[in-house]
């Protein structure tokens, strides 16, 4: 009866994952309603309703729709690429930045991918080693092939950062059971709301395996991933020029983020050099993290997480339906839908001690869509889109959360007015 239970459960919590093909623009954060989309605050080169949206990915490459996609199934060697994505159909940059301001749009936006191009396939990984007096020593040619292709990189990413006229870049990590396409969509909404004021760079795992056991195959392709997902980190923050790296993680993509961040972090400590400085992670956005409430605890309190960064904000709430269901597999408490509430008053004291951390409660969401409000609710549009472009504290006069207690907020309906 227990197995069947599970199975039950394994296949309601695919089915709230999984996003639909057909996607169109979120809706407009209340930040920006009556007409208060910032145009003339977004560089000329941006300023149109085809946008390249980036992509590191190490999914395997496949063909849909008759255009260059990438699967479910895991690739050594990762693809740095761009898509082209269509706010609309036939939508000029007037009518687009005009809808962008209403709260009540006369049609909706549709999102479309015009195409996806592969602009450079990094080396497989492992790279050729030796054994030189019990050390592994990458071989000379493939030292120079690395170099080469993080150069490459490099330069791509400058040249988008003089486009956007900010050396800032915006990542997305999706969380789990979604598509290469879903990632796209839900990036181009981050982006495009925070008035495209940084390179947009999807960073997308091979999640999205489906099936009854999808969850578990997606929970060892995060683990697969963290290597990828570091190297892409070390390469992009070694770019003199970049000042700020702004991290939006979604469900499981906040594990495969912490995880990777987690041991960067380490790594840039044992070197005698500071994380926050070597690493330019200006803000960390967790929005409704699949990740087990101890497992949270050790990272940013006992190995001092936080402090590694710039400012992080957590999103939660309590009536998330598929994190319920996540909770219920794998027994651990879900930090996504922990409310300050339910905390031990020594576990509030812990966290009240890291200053940088912020907690938030979102109100108002829940049901079997709940799980997506990062991107469906105008209140949390609103609070990232502030995050993004003026990295205020909360509480503060663009971030006026209601202090719960410590570094514990609410978020009204109504926010953020």
């Amino acid at each position: 009866m227990i197995h069947l239970k599970r199975l039950l459960l394994l296949t309601i919590l695919t089915a709230l994952a999984a996003c639909s093909s057909a996607r169109v623009l979120a809706p407009t954060p209340n930040i920006f309603a009556d007409g208060a989309y910032p145009q003339s605050e977004i560089s000329p080169a941006y300023q149109t309703a085809q946008s390249e949206i980036f992509f590191i990915t190490d999914r395997n490459a496949t063909r849909h729709d008759g255009l260059l996609s990438y699967g479910h199934e895991r690739s050594s060697s990762m693809a740095f690429g761009a898509s082209t994505v269509a706010f609309g159909e036939n939508q000029d940059w007037q009518s687009l930045s005009t809808a962008s301001g209403l709260v009540k749009r006369d049609e909706e936006i549709k999102l479309s991918i015009i195409q996806n191009r592969e602009i450079l396939r990094f080396d497989k990984t492992p790279t050729p080693f030796d054994i030189v007096n019990g050390t592994p020593v990458r071989r000379p040619k493939a030292i120079a092939s690395y170099n080469r292709k993080r150069d490459e990189f490099q330069a791509q990413i400058r040249e988008q950062m003089r486009l956007a006229g900010k050396n800032e870049v915006v990542i997305f990590v999706p969380g789990f059971n979604n598509s290469f396409e879903d990632g796209l969509f839900s990036l181009a909404d981050i982006w495009h709301f925070s008035g495209r004021r940084a390179v947009p760079i999807l960073y997308s795992w091979p999640s999205g395996a489906g099936g009854v056991f999808g969850y578990f195959k997606d929970r060892e392709s995060g683990e697969f991933t963290v290597f990828h997902f570091k190297e892409f980190l070390l390469q992009l923050s070694q770019i003199p020029e970049l000042r700020k790296i702004h991290i939006v993680a979604h469900s499981r993509g906040t594990d495969v983020t912490t995880t990777a961040l987690r041991e960067l972090i380490i790594a840039v400590r044992n070197q005698g050099k500071n994380p926050k400085k070597v690493l330019k992670i200006s803000n960390l956005i967790m929005a409704a993290p699949d990740l087990d409430f101890a497992v949270v605890r050790q990272r940013l309190i006992a190995e001092g997480f936080g402090a590694a960064m710039g400012q992080t904000t957590v999103y939660m709430n309590r009536g998330d339906s598929a994190l319920g269901i996540s909770q219920r597999l794998m027994a651990g408490q879900r930090f996504g839908t922990l409310t300050q509430g339910r905390l031990k008053e020594a576990d509030k004291e812990i966290f009240s001690e890291v200053k940088t951390v912020s907690f938030v409660n979102v109100e108002g969401v829940k049901g079997l869509t709940g799980h997506a409000y990062y991107r469906t609710n105008r209140n949390v549009l609103s609070d990232i889109a502030r995050i993004i472009r003026e990295s205020p504290r909360p509480g503060s006069k663009l971030r006026p959360l209601t202090r719960l207690q410590g570094n514990f907020w609410n978020m009204s309906k109504e926010y953020p007015f």
